[in-house]
């Protein structure tokens, strides 16, 4: 494996993997958490936080909002909170391509009475937040788009906010919208109940923010997945310390390798961080992996995966046809593996791939054709059947870390694979292909 240099990354064939990858910190859990810990009475120190361009952004614009943010050592931040009020009332916001920064700081913002705008990349003007608006827009909020209705750039204007007993949110594009709505919700103190309309989408994302609301002294009741109820005495405590498990989506590139390096006599990767008691979603990859063949055991702090019996005999993972609502992120590693499989793959359910970093299905659809793959791709869902004969390719990534590192496990097909833009990779995971390289033969 070469270094990288300017614009690509050649991945030379990798003949096995094997070893163990300790995890950076999870994007989802890292930056809920600094945003709670902000918000909060006292002051929180996060440890195992994600340093990475997303957690960048939300750092950065936390202070720019007059909130104090320290070093504590390697990956650890201590975070003075401000009680719910943010010293800073006028800012003008850049937040990159970091939908878990955007989505929750424009919830929260709309109901802190200060005047902010938010921009980012270009293709963050390209990723609808029409709903979160609508919704804040039911409590008061006073919102503007400067440019297209419906999609970022946002102006925040002081609004008159009600103290609304209930405010109904459409969960169908991206679970994202309830996450920032929840959590600027107990800035209101009055008891609140949010009505999903149709679908909700991502589940265990909002899981994760449950979850970190309640570390932070904020149970929120939900009504199935119909309705969430905010307490009118809700507010923000910090727990003092708070660990940052490992991120589970990353998890899924090392778990994959080790099942496919498995077919021909390579792995186990074990992955420390995570473990069978994650409160992230993405940890049901290992179940999907198991579907396709792989061997996989883990406990509370790790997961381990190789090649299965059935497999290692085939040499082949086994084609699955699965919903893979639950696991959005991790599931592009799946298509991948599809590569790998004994024919064809359906991942299904997969929509709200077409409104992240790029339209995932249109991209992850482009780039397994190169290595020979034969793809079709529908509104919501691809059909994967592997190469007869794989060939070298050039994979554009869409400045989206997620294509990278998932297309770096093509290089176990006996190709050499060009990676276009390997840098993107530091939006999560600045070092992915460094860590790669450091369990591959």
């Amino acid at each position: 494996m070469s270094a990288a240099k300017p614009g690509f990354l050649d991945l030379q064939p990798i003949r096995a993997v094997r070893g163990t990858v300790r995890l950076p910190g999870s994007k989802s859990i890292s930056n809920r958490t600094l945003l709670l810990a902000a918000l909060a009475q006292g002051t929180t120190t996060l440890r195992e936080v994600l340093d990475s361009d997303d957690t960048g952004y939300m750092l950065t614009a936390l202070r720019a909002l007059g909130v104090r943010c320290e070093s504590a050592g390697t990956r650890a931040m201590t975070v003075y909170g401000v009680n719910g009020v943010f010293p800073v009332k006028k800012a003008d916001l850049f937040l990159g391509n970091a939908g878990t920064v955007v989505r929750p700081l424009t919830a929260v913002l709309a109901l802190c009475g200060g005047e902010y705008s938010i921009d980012g990349v270009a293709r963050m003007h390209e990723r609808p937040i029409g709903d979160l608006v609508d919704a804040l827009r039911q409590l008061g909020a006073q919102i503007d788009y400067p440019g297209n209705p419906g999609f970022p750039p946002l102006k925040i204007h002081p609004g008159k906010i009600k103290s609304q007993t209930e405010v109904s949110i459409r969960g169908n594009v991206s679970s994202q919208y309830l996450t920032g709505l929840l959590m600027a919700l107990p800035l209101l103190g009055v008891k609140t109940r949010v009505r999903i309309e149709g679908e909700l989408i991502s589940k265990p994302y909002v899981e994760i923010t449950l979850n970190a609301m309640r570390r932070f002294g904020v149970a929120v009741g939900r009504d199935g997945w119909a309705s969430f109820t905010v307490p009118a005495a809700a507010r923000y405590v910090s727990p003092g310390e708070l660990y940052v498990e490992g991120d589970a989506s990353s998890a899924s590139y090392f778990l994959a390798a080790g099942a496919i390096s498995g077919l021909t006599g390579g792995g186990p990767v074990r992955v420390e961080g995570v473990g069978r008691n994650s409160t992230q979603g993405d940890v049901r990859f290992a179940e999907a992996l198991e579907q396709m063949g792989a061997a996989v055991s883990m406990d509370e702090h790790w997961i381990e995966a190789s090649a299965g019996a059935e497999a290692k005999k085939r040499r082949k993972l086994r084609a699955v046809d699965l919903d893979c609502n639950h696991i959005p992120d991790a599931a592009m590693t799946l298509a991948v593996a599809a590569l790998f499989a004994d024919g064809t793959t359906t991942l299904r359910n997969i929509a709200s791939w077409r409104v992240k970093e790029t339209d995932r299905i249109a991209a992850m659809a482009a780039e397994l054709v190169k290595l020979g793959a034969t793809v079709e791709e529908g509104a919501d869902y691809l059909k994967i059947t592997p190469p007869t004969q794989w060939r070298p390719a050039t994979i554009d990534t869409y400045d989206d870390h997620r294509m990278a590192m998932s297309f770096s496990l093509a290089a176990l097909g006996g190709v050499p694979v060009r990676i276009n833009d390997p840098g993107c990779v530091a939006k999560t995971f600045p070092d992915y292909f460094q860590v790669l390289a450091g369990i591959s033969a």
